[in-house]
């Protein structure tokens, strides 16, 4: 606390929700169970392909376009996409539904900075679990492959923006999720609602139809197989989405969900 205005300052917030999301018992399970599915995914993506090398034709053996995609398998990203969202959500809901919500508050009358702390503290936390997961997921799977002479490089083109997209998909979900659990504040209703926005959206703009797909480039999901898709033929290979679209489709979402959280939470009851 500050002597001089006895108010908290912004680092005593941050210490304050660090200790509150590292108390809750769920939090290292969530964390230790999704890096695992994620480097096991990646792991098994990568054995497949290494098995089934030597029936591949020659120009596949020779150009391995799959070996990037096998360090970023669709089953243990869009489980992290899940486990992020819900664990973004839980560390505003379970407050709420605790009561906890109402000693904070009038310790600290500043909702608008205790809610900021507890994002910045979810997105560190989040990136953290990303880049190790992003990092972990790219040296398994390319390992093996480097029995078949078929790894990419972490230099090769394309491949550090792949991993950096796949370790900042773990905090903007987790953001979307806190965002949620900011305005809904009820533990059921958020978790689904995250799972909706986050997985099951998408699918309802699979369709080719133009206006279908400009749509489908605004999703979280389709932005993150947009950077980490290494080969293609410029923006017609992937419906028009480009790679800078994507980019900004990634720091929209989090800003926004944060920004609508920090605007109702001042008028809202405890």
């Amino acid at each position: 606390m500050s002597a001089a205005t006895g108010r908290a300052r912004f680092g005593d917030l941050l210490a304050a929700e660090w200790i509150k999301i590292r108390s809750l018992r769920s939090t290292p399970w969530v964390l230790a169970l999704v890096t695992l599915t994620v480097l096991t995914s990646a792991a098994l993506a990568a054995y497949g392909d290494y098995r089934n090398y030597p029936h591949y034709s020659g120009r596949d053996q020779r150009e391995h376009v799959w070996s990037l995609g096998d360090a970023f398998p669709a089953e243990g990203y869009l489980t992290l996409m899940l486990a992020a969202g819900s664990v973004g959500a839980i560390v505003v809901v379970s407050e709420y539904g605790s009561g906890l919500i109402r000693t904070t508050t009038v310790a600290v009358p500043a909702r608008r900075a205790v809610l900021l702390a507890k994002a910045v503290v979810t997105a560190l936390l989040w990136t953290g679990v990303g880049l190790v997961c992003a990092l972990g997921s790219f040296a398994v799977s390319q390992g093996i492959l480097a029995g078949r002479d078929a790894a990419v490089p972490l230099t090769d083109a394309g491949a550090l923006r792949a991993v950096a997209a796949s370790a900042l998909l773990a905090p903007v979900c987790a953001l979307i999720g806190f965002g949620l659990g900011a305005l809904v504040r009820h533990g059921a209703t958020t978790m689904v609602g995250t799972a909706f926005t986050l997985l099951m959206l998408p699918v309802f703009f699979s369709s080719r139809e133009p206006w279908v797909q400009r749509i489908d480039h605004l999703m979280v999901q389709s932005a993150w197989q947009r950077l980490v898709t290494l080969y293609g033929w410029g923006p017609e290979a992937y419906g028009g989405a480009t790679v800078a679209g994507a980019w900004t489709v990634f720091a929209v979402w989090p800003l926004v969900a944060v920004a609508l959280a920090l605007l109702v939470v001042r008028h809202r009851d405890v």
